[in-house]
């Protein structure tokens, strides 16, 4: 299994960014899927999730509506759109799967990760 994510970048304040995770050896739509982001010195924490089979999403409640997650079946990827960017998401952000169940907020839960995409918001 690899993941594999893109689309990260430098934004001002305000700006918007889509994050693409891309999946290979397995089928993502049978499996939920995460994201997590993680800044310097600070604990990794959830982002938002979405069981692919039925698309239902959860989102960290620092999110507020900014982000959305959703997955393509057919490209077998997992997408993060956000908007509003504040300098505090600036952080690297991880798609995760093979979700064990439980919280889904904890990375504990997961079994694979990706190698993270950079994300800079500067004010």
């Amino acid at each position: 299994v690899q993941l594999v994510e893109s689309g990260g970048g430098s934004v001002q304040a305000g700006g918007s960014l889509r994050l693409s995770c891309t999946a290979s050896g397995y089928a993502s739509s049978r499996y939920c899927m995460s994201w997590f982001r993680q800044a310097p010195g600070k604990d990794r924490e959830a982002v938002a999730h979405i069981w692919a089979a039925c698309g239902v999403t959860y989102y960290a409640d620092f999110v507020k509506g900014r982000f959305t997650i959703s997955h393509d079946k057919v490209k077998n990827a997992v997408y993060l759109e956000m908007s509003n960017l504040q300098p505090e998401d600036s952080a690297m952000y991880y798609c995760a799967t093979s979700y064990r169940g439980g919280d889904w907020e904890s990375p504990l839960n997961y079994k694979y990760w990706g190698q993270g995409t950079q994300v800079t918001v500067s004010s």
